[in-house]
């Protein structure tokens, strides 16, 4: 078990067992010993966002001591999240499982036409927000975003952009307004979906595409090494460390963010509710996160509970509208 599912554990099993501080649900189970098992679900491939996310929450309760068996990760990938999303709301009333997503799961029940939407679970907490980055081999002709977006006006189907997300995820809004920016009908562009960041490596690497738009912390070793070159990030600072400019510092006016957050199934009780809220309330507050968000590239950006649930119906319904206005809807 990794060390991030083993600090959500400490935290959660330290909400549950004081009893002045929570109540006792379904999250606690008597047959077990009185432990709280609970599993954390991850929508696609390990080395995606959502699972780097997911594991580095749970590694701070090792590095801070924590009862690393009674909390677990696993993948479940497949049909752009929705496999995940569907599994997470067939459980209805289980307070012990969770669903790490993002605005990529709230694009894709709008691209694959699922009946399905992020506001038919329950709201537990979003917990970051991060910029996207254009990345490209070194090898790549692109030296920096000016020859790409040269290139690109020249040819628009001739350069091919993947993502780690759907129609409709941060990757492929992000690349839509990037082209709308640069004078490209967003239709003519040549998108490529893959599932996560693990997946869109093979294929930028040995030049099945020529560009990459994603999070920063699913290349960080590649990035790190020379593999990979940053062009531009689309957050409104430069990001420490990153040898690259913002879009509207290169003249572009885009700004875009993508953020992460939990669900749980519907119909859970509202004791298991709190005490999930509690469970990533704590570790919010916790020093190792806000580290963990410095080292990631990730802007704090809690909200939890009926807050999070009119955020969730607010970015249902922009992302709907977007891809309306880009002609993609």
């Amino acid at each position: 078990m990794t060390r991030s599912v083993r600090a959500l554990v400490a935290l959660a099993v330290g909400c549950l067992l004081l009893a002045s501080g929570c109540s006792v649900g379904s999250l606690i189970d008597p047959a077990d010993g009185g432990t709280a098992r609970i599993r954390i679900m991850v929508p696609n491939v390990p080395g995606s966002g959502y699972d780097v996310t997911a594991r580095t929450a749970v590694s701070i309760a090792e590095r801070t001591g924590g009862a690393a068996d009674r909390l677990a990760v696993f993948n479940l990938s497949g049909d752009q999240g929705m496999v995940a999303l569907s599994r997470l709301l067939d459980e209805s009333g289980n307070g012990r499982l969770v669903m790490m997503m993002g605005l990529g799961v709230v694009g894709a029940t709008i691209a694959t036409g699922s009946a399905h939407r992020v506001t038919d679970a329950t709201p537990i907490a979003r917990l970051l927000t991060e910029p996207e980055a254009v990345l490209v081999p070194a090898d790549s002709p692109y030296t920096n975003i000016d020859d790409l977006v040269a290139a690109w006006r020249a040819d628009p189907a001739g350069v091919s952009f993947g993502g780690g997300s759907a129609v409709g995820g941060p990757d492929h809004l992000m690349t839509m307004q990037l082209a709308r920016a640069v004078g490209i009908d967003p239709r003519q562009v040549d998108y490529g979906t893959f599932d996560g960041g693990g997946e869109l490596l093979p294929p930028l690497l040995d030049d099945r595409i020529d560009v990459a738009v994603s999070s920063l912390v699913e290349y960080t070793e590649q990035i790190r090494s020379g593999q990979l070159r940053v062009l531009a990030v689309s957050g409104p600072d430069r990001v420490t460390g990153i040898d690259a400019p913002t879009l509207t510092e290169s003249g572009i006016d885009v700004t875009f963010t993508n953020w992460r957050g939990v669900l749980a199934p519907p119909g859970i009780a509202d004791a298991d509710r709190a005490a999930l809220v509690q469970v990533f309330r704590e570790l919010e507050q916790t020093p190792e996160w806000h580290d963990a968000l410095a080292a990631n590239n990730w802007r704090e950006a809690f909200l939890a509970g009926d807050d999070f649930a009119a955020f969730l119906q607010a970015e249902d319904q922009r992302v709907r509208a977007t891809l309306a206005e880009l002609g993609l809807g």
